[in-house]
C-alpha cells in the first residue's frame, strides 16, 4: 500500500489538499527536481493505475520555507474554476505567524505597496505612484503571546508574492527565522509562517469547503494553542 508522503487534508475526485511541511519546494523548476508535486505524483502512481499520471494543477503556492494548507486540482476545468475564484478573491486565507515583537495594536490593517525585485528573488517597497509597485493587503489580529514571541493572526486581501514576509518586515516586525526579510531570530525548520486556513467554494457542490492544516510540531512543542479560532 501507498503512503502518502505528505498528510492529506482533503480529497474527492477535484481536489487534493495536502499539509505542506517546510523546506520543501511547492513545484520544482525540473521535472526531476524533488518537491511537493513531484512527490505526490510518485505516491500517486503507485497508488494505483487509475491514479497514474493524473493532472495535478497548483492554484496557490507556497514558498518553500512556509507551512500548511496547499490546494492542487485533479483536471483543468477544476483548476480554471478555483483560479478564477482567487482573481475575484472570492477565496479566503488565514496564516499563523511568529514575530518576535507584538504590533503596536492588536488588531488593524496594512496597506502598501511593494515591488517584485526578480535579480534578488524578493520584493521590495514601492508606491502607488510607481506603475511597477502592486497594493498589498492585509488584515491581521494579535493572538497570543508564546513565550517571547508573539502569534500574528493573518488575512492577505491581495495576494502577492512574499506579501506576507515583507509586510511584516516592513512593519518592523520580521517572521521568526526569515532572514531573507531581514530576522534576526533562528528559528528550527523553515520559518515561523504557517498557512492555517483555506476557505474555496467547492467546484462541483458549490459550497464553502474550508481546508485547517495542523500545526507542524515544533509549533506545539513551543506552545502555541492548536485550537485558537477568531
Amino acid at each position: 500500500m501507498a503512503i502518502a508522503p505528505f498528510e492529506i487534508i482533503y480529497e474527492d475526485q477535484y481536489l487534493l489538499a495536502v499539509n505542506k511541511p517546510a523546506g520543501i519546494p511547492t513545484m520544482g523548476v525540473a521535472p526531476d527536481r524533488r518537491s511537493v508535486v513531484a512527490l505526490l505524483r510518485q505516491f500517486l502512481a503507485a497508488r494505483g493505475p487509475s491514479d497514474s499520471g493524473l493532472f495535478l494543477g497548483v492554484v496557490s503556492r507556497l514558498d518553500t520555507p512556509v507551512t500548511g494548507v496547499l490546494l492542487m486540482a485533479k483536471d483543468p476545468s477544476t483548476a480554471a474554476h478555483l483560479c478564477e475564484q482567487f482573481r475575484n478573491r472570492r477565496i479566503r486565507k488565514k496564516y499563523w505567524a511568529l514575530v518576535a515583537k507584538a504590533p503596536p495594536r492588536k488588531c488593524g490593517q496594512w496597506h502598501d505597496w511593494l515591488r517584485i525585485d526578480r535579480r534578488h528573488r524578493k520584493v521590495v517597497a514601492g508606491s502607488s505612484a510607481d506603475a511597477k509597485a502592486l497594493e498589498a493587503v492585509t488584515k491581521y489580529w494579535v493572538r497570543e503571546q508564546v513565550g517571547d514571541w508573539f502569534l500574528v493572526e493573518l488575512e492577505p486581501v491581495t495576494g502577492r508574492k512574499h506579501q506576507l514576509r515583507w509586510q511584516l518586515a516592513a512593519h518592523e516586525i520580521p517572521i521568526v527565522g526569515d532572514r531573507k526579510y531581514g530576522s534576526r531570530i533562528p528559528f528550527p525548520v523553515g520559518i515561523a509562517l504557517h498557512a492555517r486556513e483555506l476557505e474555496v467554494e467547492h467546484p462541483e457542490e458549490e459550497s464553502p469547503l474550508l481546508l485547517r492544516a495542523p500545526l507542524p510540531p515544533v509549533w506545539r512543542r513551543l506552545g502555541v494553542n492548536e485550537t485558537l479560532a477568531r
